[in-house]
């Protein structure tokens, strides 16, 4: 598939298509939730890896979660903090989010706000979308949009001249926090330090 404009592209993944785009960590391969399975078969992933749920803003992302008010309060304070970036929360899941997002533990979802302005464009106009790094599972994340066509060819990428050959993203993951009713839990260390987060 030709690589398409951004316009193209916010238009395919509405109408269903898993769609690529640069984000400010790894590419990621996106899909609205309800289309999540999509993501699996192309690469190949085991269901027991859940997606995230990307989003332009967290007013977009917090209708996805549940809590008590006074969860909202401290997640508010630490995505005050820490969004847009590379951090991404996993919370209770709201009855909004679909099964096929997180099979093994449906219970939960992981949420972010990429800070990537060419990201959070693209979100603003799908809504939050599901996504994950571009690349077949086992494999390392692909860095260009060029690459990522050559292995995804039925996947929409994003067309730019500044883009297709060039890495994009700083490379590492996003650090993941668990919310466990009463304290952060890190899932995955990335680029945000723990320490950030416990002295939140």
């Amino acid at each position: 598939m030709p690589k398409v404009s951004q316009v193209e592209l916010v238009r395919g993944a509405l109408a269903g298509r898993v769609v690529s785009f640069p984000t400010d960590t790894v590419p990621a391969l996106a899909a609205l939730p309800e289309n999540a399975a999509l993501i699996f078969v192309a690469k190949k992933r085991s269901q027991d890896k859940p997606l995230i749920l990307m989003g332009a803003s967290e007013e977009d992302l917090w209708p996805y979660v549940m809590g008590t008010p006074e969860e909202f309060v401290i997640w508010q304070q630490v995505v005050d903090r820490c969004w847009p970036g590379a951090l991404t929360l996993v919370l209770p899941a709201s009855e909004r989010v679909p099964t096929a997002m997180n099979p093994t533990d449906p219970t939960t979802i992981g949420i972010r706000v990429p800070d990537s302005s060419i990201a959070r464009a693209i979100l603003a106009q799908t809504g939050p979308l599901a996504t994950t790094s571009a690349n077949f599972s086992g494999e390392p994340p692909l860095e260009t949009m060029s690459a990522i066509e050559n292995a995804f060819p039925d996947v929409l990428t994003l067309d730019c001249a500044e883009l297709n050959d060039k890495k994009q993203g700083s490379g590492l993951p996003s650090t993941v926090a668990k919310w466990t009713r009463k304290e952060w839990q890190i899932l995955r260390q990335g680029s945000v330090q723990i320490l950030d987060l416990e002295e939140l």
